[in-house]
C-alpha cells in the first residue's frame, strides 16, 4: 500500500539495546490515529518462544500486519531452531515476494540475546552498529539518545529506559509506557 494510501497511524518507538551480555527490547504504548491517541498503554514488544528457543520482538506499524509477521516468524523458527538469522532472512524473502504479505506495513525489531536483527518488507535484515537498533516514529531520536548514552556505565536496560524517555518528550507519537523484555546472551 503506498504512504498516500495509508490510514494516518502514526507512532511507536521501539528500541533494542545490546551491553554486558544481555539485550533489552523497549517499545512505547501509544497507538494514535492521524491526530488522536486511540490507546496509550499497547504492547508492542513480545517473546516468542516456538519450540523451546526464546527470541523477543519488537514491532512498529500496523498492529494487525506486526501479528501476522510475527505468527510467520514463530513458524520460520520452528523450521530453524536457534537460528535467528536464517528465519529473519526466509521471512524477509516471503515478505518481500508474497503478493499478500507485501501490503503489510511494519517493521520488526528481533534478538535472540546472541543476534539482534532490523526486519523491513524491503527485503532488508540489518544488524545494527554499535548494538543499538531503533524503529519507529522516534526511532531516530531513542537511537540518538542510547548512542549518546553508551558513553555512560549504564546497563542496557537502563540505557533503554532513559532514550526511551527522551524519545517521548520529542516525538509526538511515542509515550513513557514502556514495555521492556530482556533476554541474555
Amino acid at each position: 500500500m503506498a504512504n498516500d494510501q495509508f490510514p494516518g497511524w502514526h507512532g511507536t518507538t521501539i528500541l533494542g539495546v545490546r551491553r554486558g551480555g544481555r539485550v533489552v527490547v523497549a517499545g512505547d504504548g501509544q497507538v494514535s490515529l492521524g491526530q488522536t491517541v486511540i490507546k496509550g498503554s499497547a504492547r508492542k514488544v513480545r517473546r516468542l518462544s516456538p519450540g523451546g528457543y526464546d527470541v523477543v520482538a519488537g514491532f512498529a506499524g500496523s498492529t494487525a500486519d506486526a501479528f501476522t509477521l510475527l505468527e510467520r516468524l514463530e513458524a520460520k523458527l520452528e523450521a530453524t531452531p536457534g537460528q535467528l538469522a536464517r528465519a529473519s532472512v526466509e521471512l524477509a524473502k516471503d515478505w518481500r515476494t508474497d503478493k499478500y504479505l507485501q501490503k503489510l506495513e511494519a517493521m520488526l525489531i528481533v534478538t535472540d540475546g546472541r543476534d539482534m536483527f532490523v526486519i523491513t518488507g524491503a527485503g532488508d535484515v540489518l544488524e545494527p552498529e554499535h548494538d543499538i537498533a531503533a524503529i519507529g516514529s522516534g526511532g531516530n531520536f531513542a537511537l540518538a539518545a542510547a548512542r549518546g548514552l553508551m558513553e555512560t556505565d549504564m546497563d542496557a536496560e537502563n540505557v533503554a529506559r532513559k532514550a526511551m524517555a527522551i524519545a517521548s518528550d520529542i516525538c509526538v507519537y511515542t509515550n513513557g509506557n514502556l514495555t521492556i523484555e530482556a533476554i541474555e546472551a
